[in-house]
């Protein structure tokens, strides 16, 4: 029976490849815009199902449309339940201005011990370790007493209608699991000496705010001759600048600061002036503070006019809004109506893109988590404390079909977060995160599946 620390050592030995198996997929360019036709995800599962055959690995692809395939592998135990999936996804968000790339987006350039392209972290880098982690138990014959599963969506980047969503509601024995580990989670945070894990519980929502500005068209040279919305969108705009959203401190996070070595007890009256002191030591703890802690309403897109010598009878304004978990749609809409309140000719509709969620804290697969990340690090002082994502991921499907679902990556402590550059311009991934997050991959099914 190989052990695991055999196997951990073998990820070791399999830098070169991990890292070619990156560049790999990061060369597909699976990018999803969110108008159909868009995505071209089946590329990417086809070349996953093709390199996992290769280690004996099962997979098949099922898709919504022939070019957004979704990817699902199993492992069989000897038990016929799985226990465990291993969850990621292949699209990409769009590349905005190339020329301020450093290299070019899909070319998966190494250099300075990152790899660097569009889908390089987000979420190509966790399929890599999820891929290497099943073909290291298959090539050592590692038997399994529960079954595990890998599922690789499409359309998360804009909902996952294509992907998760339609898996779960289409086929859900697709997904058939007990736990299931997603993106969300898993990366670290240095404070006072202690390095501290983030465990992915839970997400906040998010919704998608259409805000219309109605007036009434006429010739630019005679604009008194009818009524200009841009000045409703001119209002709005200042309004939502000023918006001072109701402070909450009651998320879990806010019960573990201490493991950050922050003594205060956090409350709405106190959380900013915690937020302050933090930001010169920690931007990101900061940052994650700030955003769990309140509702934000973000103006993203504007659209309006239809010739620049006409007085545009209508503008429409996209908001993006993230709330907390206790915060649905009827609270959202409240605040919504004090900001607009008095503002002319305006109406708005909501579509609600992701229902906040969480699995709980406390659990068997948390333990396992803790367990795996340590043997994949080497390390047994790391602290851990549960996060509610400012984002929202697949997880939210699997946790509504109860699965106990976390964001866990399993990046290495010494790999600076913010190089990562997500969604933004020289996105990459730390070549010290793939082989430590292949490792947490590996620990965790070794451990949750009962590897032997």
């Amino acid at each position: 029976m190989p052990s695991l620390q055999s196997l951990l050592d073998q990820v070791d030995r399999s830098v070169d490849e991990i890292v070619g198996l990156e560049q790999s997929l990061i060369r597909i360019p699976s990018v999803n815009t969110g108008f159909m036709p868009t995505g071209n995800e089946t590329p990417v599962a086809e070349f996953c199902r093709d390199w996992l055959g290769s280690e004996r690995v099962e997979s098949h692809i099922l898709g919504r449309d022939p070019e957004r395939g979704n990817l699902i592998a199993t492992v069989p135990g000897r038990q016929r339940k799985t226990r465990l999936m291993l969850m990621s996804h292949t699209d990409v968000v769009p590349v905005e201005n190339v020329s301020k790339w450093r290299y070019e987006p899909f070319s998966a350039t190494v250099t300075g011990g990152r790899i660097y392209g569009r889908g390089a972290s987000d979420c190509k880098a966790l399929l890599t370790a999820q891929l290497m982690a099943v073909a290291i138990l298959r090539r050592n014959d590692v038997r399994l007493e529960h079954g595990l599963r890998l599922v690789s969506g499409a359309d998360e980047e804009h909902g996952g209608r294509w992907g998760f969503g339609w898996l779960a509601e289409m086929h859900p024995e697709s997904l058939e699991s007990e736990f299931a580990v997603n993106e969300g989670g898993g990366t670290a945070v240095e404070m006072a000496g202690n390095v501290v894990y983030l465990l992915g519980i839970g997400e906040k929502g998010r919704l998608e705010i259409h805000v219309r500005f109605k007036g009434e068209s006429a010739h630019a040279s005679v604009p008194w001759t009818g009524k200009n919305s841009s000045f409703g969108l001119s209002e709005a705009l200042k309004r939502i600048e000023a918006y001072k959203p109701e402070l909450d401190t009651s998320l879990p996070l806010f019960d573990h600061l201490s493991e950050f070595a922050i003594e205060d007890k956090p409350t709405p009256s106190n959380i900013d002036r915690i937020i302050a002191e933090v930001e010169p030591k920690s931007r990101r703890l900061a940052t994650l503070l700030r955003a769990l802690s309140r509702m934000t309403l973000t103006p993203t897109m504007i659209k309006g006019g239809i010739k620049s010598n006409s007085v545009p009878e209508m503008i429409e304004l996209t908001c993006d809004v993230r709330s907390l978990p206790f915060q649905h749609e009827d609270y959202v809409r409240r605040q919504l109506d004090q900001v607009l309140k008095g503002v002319e000719g305006v109406e708005y509709d909501v579509d609600y893109m992701s229902v906040p969620n969480q699995s709980p804290y406390e659990s068997e697969l948390a333990e396992a988590v803790k367990r795996a990340q340590a043997a994949a690090i080497g390390r047994s002082d790391i602290r851990w404390a549960p996060m509610v994502s400012n984002g929202f991921t697949d997880s939210r499907f699997t946790r509504n079909i109860g699965i106990v679902t976390y964001g866990f990556t399993g990046v290495h402590p010494s790999d600076d977060p913010t190089l990562t550059n997500a969604h933004g311009t020289n996105e990459s991934t730390g070549i010290l995160s793939l082989v430590s997050s292949t490792k947490a991959m590996i620990a965790l099914a070794y451990d949750v599946c009962g590897g032997r």
